[in-house]
Protein backbone atom coordinates (compact mmCIF):
# COMPACT_ATOMS: atom_id res chain seq x y z
CA UNK A 1 0.00 0.00 0.00
CA UNK A 2 1.29 3.52 -0.86
CA UNK A 3 1.68 5.69 2.32
CA UNK A 4 -0.14 9.35 1.77
CA UNK A 5 1.78 12.15 2.60
CA UNK A 6 0.06 14.17 5.12
CA UNK A 7 0.67 17.86 4.85
CA UNK A 8 2.12 19.18 7.67
CA UNK A 9 1.50 23.03 8.64
CA UNK A 10 4.33 25.91 8.16
CA UNK A 11 6.34 26.74 10.60
CA UNK A 12 5.54 30.28 11.77
CA UNK A 13 7.54 32.99 10.72
CA UNK A 14 10.08 34.09 13.31
CA UNK A 15 9.50 37.47 14.43
CA UNK A 16 12.95 39.36 14.27
CA UNK A 17 13.89 41.27 16.84
CA UNK A 18 13.98 44.61 15.21
CA UNK A 19 9.71 44.28 14.64
CA UNK A 20 9.34 42.92 18.35
CA UNK A 21 11.20 45.91 19.98
CA UNK A 22 8.95 48.30 17.70
CA UNK A 23 5.83 47.09 18.55
CA UNK A 24 6.82 46.92 22.15
CA UNK A 25 7.49 50.49 21.40
CA UNK A 26 4.31 51.18 19.60
CA UNK A 27 2.21 49.89 22.31
CA UNK A 28 2.73 53.17 24.54
CA UNK A 29 1.91 55.48 21.50
CA UNK A 30 -1.47 56.71 22.47
CA UNK A 31 -0.42 57.23 26.10
CA UNK A 32 2.61 59.27 25.25
CA UNK A 33 0.92 61.48 22.90
CA UNK A 34 -1.69 62.40 25.82
CA UNK A 35 1.36 62.78 28.23
CA UNK A 36 3.15 64.76 25.83
CA UNK A 37 0.15 66.88 24.75
CA UNK A 38 -1.43 67.55 28.09
CA UNK A 39 2.32 69.46 28.63
CA UNK A 40 2.97 71.18 25.28
CA UNK A 41 -0.66 72.49 24.30
CA UNK A 42 0.08 71.28 20.87
CA UNK A 43 -1.16 68.16 19.00
CA UNK A 44 1.64 68.63 16.86
CA UNK A 45 4.05 69.38 18.81
CA UNK A 46 2.88 66.02 21.17
CA UNK A 47 3.34 64.35 17.99
CA UNK A 48 7.23 65.26 17.37
CA UNK A 49 8.04 64.41 20.58
CA UNK A 50 6.66 61.20 20.92
CA UNK A 51 8.42 60.32 17.79
CA UNK A 52 11.83 61.67 19.43
CA UNK A 53 11.55 59.77 22.43
CA UNK A 54 10.69 56.63 20.54
CA UNK A 55 13.85 56.97 18.03
CA UNK A 56 15.88 58.08 21.27
CA UNK A 57 14.31 54.42 22.83
CA UNK A 58 15.63 52.42 19.64
CA UNK A 59 18.92 53.68 19.27
CA UNK A 60 19.46 53.13 23.67
CA UNK A 61 17.72 50.25 23.75
CA UNK A 62 21.41 48.18 24.90
CA UNK A 63 21.65 50.48 27.62
CA UNK A 64 17.82 50.03 29.11
CA UNK A 65 19.23 47.95 32.32
CA UNK A 66 15.55 46.78 32.70
CA UNK A 67 15.65 48.76 36.57
CA UNK A 68 12.28 50.02 35.62
CA UNK A 69 9.46 48.90 33.19
CA UNK A 70 10.06 49.98 29.74
CA UNK A 71 7.28 52.45 30.36
CA UNK A 72 8.20 54.44 33.05
CA UNK A 73 11.74 54.75 30.66
CA UNK A 74 9.56 55.69 27.99
CA UNK A 75 7.83 58.42 30.07
CA UNK A 76 11.75 59.40 31.81
CA UNK A 77 12.53 60.02 27.77
CA UNK A 78 10.01 61.97 27.30
CA UNK A 79 9.54 64.26 29.53
CA UNK A 80 12.78 65.26 29.20
CA UNK A 81 11.88 65.69 25.77
CA UNK A 82 8.87 67.92 26.60
CA UNK A 83 11.02 69.85 29.29
CA UNK A 84 13.51 70.76 26.54
CA UNK A 85 10.56 71.34 23.45
CA UNK A 86 8.81 73.61 26.51
CA UNK A 87 12.16 75.86 27.66
CA UNK A 88 12.03 79.50 28.16
CA UNK A 89 8.89 78.99 25.58
CA UNK A 90 5.99 81.31 26.22
CA UNK A 91 2.49 79.20 27.18
CA UNK A 92 -0.12 78.35 24.92
CA UNK A 93 -3.32 79.74 25.50
CA UNK A 94 -6.74 80.59 24.42
CA UNK A 95 -8.28 83.80 23.57
CA UNK A 96 -9.56 83.94 26.83
CA UNK A 97 -6.60 84.11 28.74
CA UNK A 98 -4.98 86.65 26.43
CA UNK A 99 -7.77 89.83 27.11
CA UNK A 100 -11.15 90.41 28.24
CA UNK A 101 -14.39 89.54 25.72
CA UNK A 102 -14.75 91.96 22.86
CA UNK A 103 -18.18 93.00 20.79
CA UNK A 104 -19.05 92.14 17.58
CA UNK A 105 -18.33 95.61 16.10
CA UNK A 106 -14.66 95.37 16.65
CA UNK A 107 -12.26 94.79 14.34
CA UNK A 108 -11.18 90.64 14.01
CA UNK A 109 -7.58 92.56 14.34
CA UNK A 110 -4.14 90.56 13.50
CA UNK A 111 -3.63 86.63 12.86
CA UNK A 112 -1.48 86.11 15.86
CA UNK A 113 1.83 83.44 14.72
CA UNK A 114 0.46 79.21 15.49
CA UNK A 115 2.53 79.02 18.36
CA UNK A 116 0.25 81.33 20.66
CA UNK A 117 -2.69 79.00 20.41
CA UNK A 118 -3.12 75.85 22.15
CA UNK A 119 -4.37 73.11 19.55
CA UNK A 120 -6.72 71.09 19.43
CA UNK A 121 -6.33 66.71 19.45
CA UNK A 122 -8.55 64.27 17.87
CA UNK A 123 -9.75 62.13 20.38
CA UNK A 124 -9.25 58.69 18.54
CA UNK A 125 -4.80 59.52 18.98
CA UNK A 126 -5.24 59.72 23.32
CA UNK A 127 -8.18 58.27 24.55
CA UNK A 128 -8.21 54.87 24.92
CA UNK A 129 -11.10 52.78 22.71
CA UNK A 130 -11.63 50.32 25.26
CA UNK A 131 -10.89 49.28 28.91
CA UNK A 132 -12.39 50.87 32.31
CA UNK A 133 -14.64 53.34 32.02
CA UNK A 134 -13.37 55.45 34.92
CA UNK A 135 -9.70 55.74 32.78
CA UNK A 136 -11.51 56.62 29.96
CA UNK A 137 -13.69 59.07 31.52
CA UNK A 138 -10.51 60.28 32.78
CA UNK A 139 -8.49 60.63 29.75
CA UNK A 140 -11.26 62.89 28.33
CA UNK A 141 -11.52 64.80 31.08
CA UNK A 142 -7.81 65.80 31.62
CA UNK A 143 -7.37 66.85 27.33
CA UNK A 144 -10.26 69.42 27.73
CA UNK A 145 -9.08 72.29 26.46
CA UNK A 146 -9.79 74.22 29.80
CA UNK A 147 -7.99 71.72 31.38
CA UNK A 148 -5.07 71.73 28.91
CA UNK A 149 -5.22 75.60 28.60
CA UNK A 150 -5.16 76.14 32.64
CA UNK A 151 -1.92 73.47 32.55
CA UNK A 152 -0.02 75.95 30.92
CA UNK A 153 -0.03 78.13 33.66
CA UNK A 154 2.21 75.85 35.75
CA UNK A 155 6.05 75.75 35.11
CA UNK A 156 6.95 72.95 33.26
CA UNK A 157 8.34 70.77 35.98
CA UNK A 158 4.86 71.59 38.14
CA UNK A 159 2.94 70.32 35.13
CA UNK A 160 4.67 67.16 34.62
CA UNK A 161 4.41 66.23 38.26
CA UNK A 162 0.27 67.11 38.19
CA UNK A 163 0.16 65.53 35.40
CA UNK A 164 2.14 62.17 36.76
CA UNK A 165 0.38 62.06 40.26
CA UNK A 166 -3.26 63.43 39.17
CA UNK A 167 -4.12 61.95 35.57
CA UNK A 168 -1.55 59.12 35.27
CA UNK A 169 -2.15 58.17 38.99
CA UNK A 170 1.49 57.71 39.52
CA UNK A 171 3.21 57.06 43.33
CA UNK A 172 5.09 60.31 44.91
CA UNK A 173 8.44 57.91 44.28
CA UNK A 174 7.98 56.84 40.87
CA UNK A 175 7.57 60.24 39.80
CA UNK A 176 10.87 61.10 42.16
CA UNK A 177 12.88 58.43 40.09
CA UNK A 178 11.68 59.83 36.96
CA UNK A 179 12.71 63.38 37.72
CA UNK A 180 15.52 62.80 39.59
CA UNK A 181 14.59 64.36 42.98
CA UNK A 182 12.90 63.64 46.25
CA UNK A 183 9.27 62.58 47.46
CA UNK A 184 9.06 65.83 49.33
CA UNK A 185 9.95 68.23 46.35
CA UNK A 186 7.46 65.96 43.66
CA UNK A 187 5.10 66.67 47.13
CA UNK A 188 5.22 70.42 47.35
CA UNK A 189 5.11 70.99 43.36
CA UNK A 190 2.18 68.68 43.51
CA UNK A 191 0.99 71.48 46.43
CA UNK A 192 1.72 74.33 44.42
CA UNK A 193 0.35 73.62 41.24
CA UNK A 194 -3.14 72.33 42.71
CA UNK A 195 -2.98 76.20 43.87
CA UNK A 196 -2.13 77.71 40.70
CA UNK A 197 -5.20 75.31 39.31
CA UNK A 198 -7.38 76.35 41.98
CA UNK A 199 -7.11 80.16 41.05
CA UNK A 200 -10.42 82.16 39.64
CA UNK A 201 -8.46 82.53 36.58
CA UNK A 202 -7.48 79.34 35.49
CA UNK A 203 -9.98 77.64 36.97
CA UNK A 204 -13.09 76.12 34.78
CA UNK A 205 -16.42 74.51 35.66
CA UNK A 206 -16.91 72.56 32.71
CA UNK A 207 -16.71 68.97 33.10
CA UNK A 208 -16.67 65.99 30.05
CA UNK A 209 -19.90 64.35 30.55
CA UNK A 210 -20.33 60.99 28.65
CA UNK A 211 -22.16 61.08 25.33
CA UNK A 212 -26.13 60.16 26.09
CA UNK A 213 -29.76 60.68 24.87
CA UNK A 214 -30.32 64.30 25.86
CA UNK A 215 -26.38 65.25 24.89
CA UNK A 216 -27.14 63.54 21.31
CA UNK A 217 -30.24 65.70 21.05
CA UNK A 218 -28.63 68.56 22.23
CA UNK A 219 -26.17 68.50 19.45
CA UNK A 220 -28.42 67.35 16.38
CA UNK A 221 -31.09 70.74 17.28
CA UNK A 222 -27.05 72.51 17.53
CA UNK A 223 -26.80 71.43 13.73
CA UNK A 224 -30.14 71.96 12.58
CA UNK A 225 -29.39 75.39 14.29
CA UNK A 226 -26.01 76.34 12.70
CA UNK A 227 -26.80 74.63 9.05
CA UNK A 228 -30.47 76.88 8.87
CA UNK A 229 -28.62 79.74 10.57
CA UNK A 230 -31.48 80.25 12.86
CA UNK A 231 -29.87 82.70 15.70
CA UNK A 232 -33.05 82.47 17.59
CA UNK A 233 -32.45 78.40 17.71
CA UNK A 234 -28.96 78.71 18.18
CA UNK A 235 -28.71 81.15 21.09
CA UNK A 236 -31.46 78.80 22.48
CA UNK A 237 -28.72 76.26 23.03
CA UNK A 238 -25.80 78.42 24.76
CA UNK A 239 -25.69 79.34 28.21
CA UNK A 240 -25.94 83.07 28.91
CA UNK A 241 -22.17 82.96 29.42
CA UNK A 242 -21.40 80.74 26.83
CA UNK A 243 -17.85 81.83 24.94
CA UNK A 244 -17.23 82.47 21.23
CA UNK A 245 -13.94 82.45 20.26
CA UNK A 246 -11.83 82.25 16.72
CA UNK A 247 -8.09 81.20 16.95
CA UNK A 248 -5.71 82.78 15.23
CA UNK A 249 -7.90 85.62 16.48
CA UNK A 250 -7.69 87.18 19.72
CA UNK A 251 -11.10 88.42 19.46
CA UNK A 252 -13.84 86.57 21.85
CA UNK A 253 -16.97 87.25 22.27
CA UNK A 254 -19.54 86.29 25.11
CA UNK A 255 -23.77 87.44 24.99
CA UNK A 256 -25.88 86.27 22.64
CA UNK A 257 -26.13 89.48 21.38
CA UNK A 258 -23.00 90.01 20.04
CA UNK A 259 -22.83 86.54 18.97
CA UNK A 260 -26.09 87.43 16.91
CA UNK A 261 -24.48 90.65 15.57
CA UNK A 262 -21.27 89.03 14.85
CA UNK A 263 -23.17 86.35 12.70
CA UNK A 264 -25.27 88.29 10.90
CA UNK A 265 -22.52 90.80 10.17
CA UNK A 266 -18.72 89.96 9.98
CA UNK A 267 -19.60 86.50 9.97
CA UNK A 268 -22.18 85.99 7.46
CA UNK A 269 -20.19 84.07 4.79
CA UNK A 270 -20.45 81.45 7.36
CA UNK A 271 -24.88 81.19 6.54
CA UNK A 272 -25.80 77.94 4.32
CA UNK A 273 -22.71 76.17 6.11
CA UNK A 274 -22.47 72.23 6.60
CA UNK A 275 -21.16 70.34 9.76
CA UNK A 276 -19.59 66.65 9.89
CA UNK A 277 -18.85 65.75 13.23
CA UNK A 278 -16.17 63.79 14.88
CA UNK A 279 -14.31 64.33 18.36
CA UNK A 280 -11.56 66.58 19.83
CA UNK A 281 -10.20 67.16 23.35
CA UNK A 282 -13.24 64.66 25.01
CA UNK A 283 -16.13 67.05 23.75
CA UNK A 284 -18.09 67.06 20.03
CA UNK A 285 -16.48 68.55 18.02
CA UNK A 286 -17.46 69.24 13.66
CA UNK A 287 -15.88 70.41 10.60
CA UNK A 288 -17.66 73.46 9.27
CA UNK A 289 -17.81 74.13 5.89
CA UNK A 290 -19.57 77.09 3.99
CA UNK A 291 -20.52 77.64 0.68
CA UNK A 292 -17.72 78.35 -1.63
CA UNK A 293 -18.20 80.55 -4.83
CA UNK A 294 -17.13 77.50 -6.98
CA UNK A 295 -19.91 75.57 -5.82
CA UNK A 296 -20.11 72.84 -2.74
CA UNK A 297 -19.00 73.61 0.29
CA UNK A 298 -15.22 74.35 1.32
CA UNK A 299 -13.42 74.33 4.93
CA UNK A 300 -13.94 76.66 7.35
CA UNK A 301 -13.48 75.84 10.72
CA UNK A 302 -13.19 72.87 13.56
CA UNK A 303 -15.51 73.87 16.01
CA UNK A 304 -14.82 72.00 19.09
CA UNK A 305 -18.10 72.22 21.89
CA UNK A 306 -17.61 72.44 25.54
CA UNK A 307 -21.19 71.18 26.63
CA UNK A 308 -22.31 71.55 30.11
CA UNK A 309 -25.76 70.26 31.44
CA UNK A 310 -28.34 70.67 28.73
CA UNK A 311 -26.75 73.84 27.59
CA UNK A 312 -23.16 74.70 25.22
CA UNK A 313 -20.54 76.68 27.06
CA UNK A 314 -18.17 77.86 24.71
CA UNK A 315 -17.63 76.96 21.48
CA UNK A 316 -13.90 77.26 19.68
CA UNK A 317 -13.85 78.14 16.06
CA UNK A 318 -10.30 76.56 14.72
CA UNK A 319 -9.78 78.53 11.76
CA UNK A 320 -6.52 76.74 10.18
CA UNK A 321 -8.50 74.03 8.43
CA UNK A 322 -5.16 72.96 6.24
CA UNK A 323 -3.37 72.02 9.16
CA UNK A 324 -6.22 70.25 11.52
CA UNK A 325 -8.85 69.25 9.29
CA UNK A 326 -6.45 66.03 7.80
CA UNK A 327 -5.35 65.03 11.36
CA UNK A 328 -9.36 64.85 11.99
CA UNK A 329 -9.73 62.68 8.59
CA UNK A 330 -12.54 65.59 7.54
CA UNK A 331 -12.95 65.70 3.52
CA UNK A 332 -11.03 69.17 1.47
CA UNK A 333 -14.33 70.13 0.63
CA UNK A 334 -17.59 68.73 0.01
CA UNK A 335 -19.38 68.68 -3.05
CA UNK A 336 -23.30 68.99 -3.78
CA UNK A 337 -23.03 65.82 -4.85
CA UNK A 338 -22.24 64.84 -1.45
CA UNK A 339 -24.75 66.44 0.42
CA UNK A 340 -27.66 65.44 -1.63
CA UNK A 341 -26.90 61.58 -1.25
CA UNK A 342 -26.74 61.76 2.29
Amino acid sequence: MTEIAVPTAPEPTPIAPDQELEARLEAHRSELTGYAYRMLGSSFEADDAVQETLLRAWRNIDGFEGRSSLRSWLYRILTNVCLDMLGSRERRARPMDLRPAGSADEPLGERLPEVTWLEPIPDARVVPGAGDPAEVAVARESIRLAFVAALQHLPPRQRAVLILREVLRWRAAEVAELLDTSVASVNSALQRARATLSSAKARDEVVAEPMDEARRALLSRYVDAFERYDMDALTSLLREDATWNMPPYALWLQTHEDVVAWCLGPGLGCKGSRLIPTTANGSPAFGQYKPSPSGGWEPWSLQVLEVSGDRIAGITFFLDTARFFPMFGLPPRIDAERVAQA
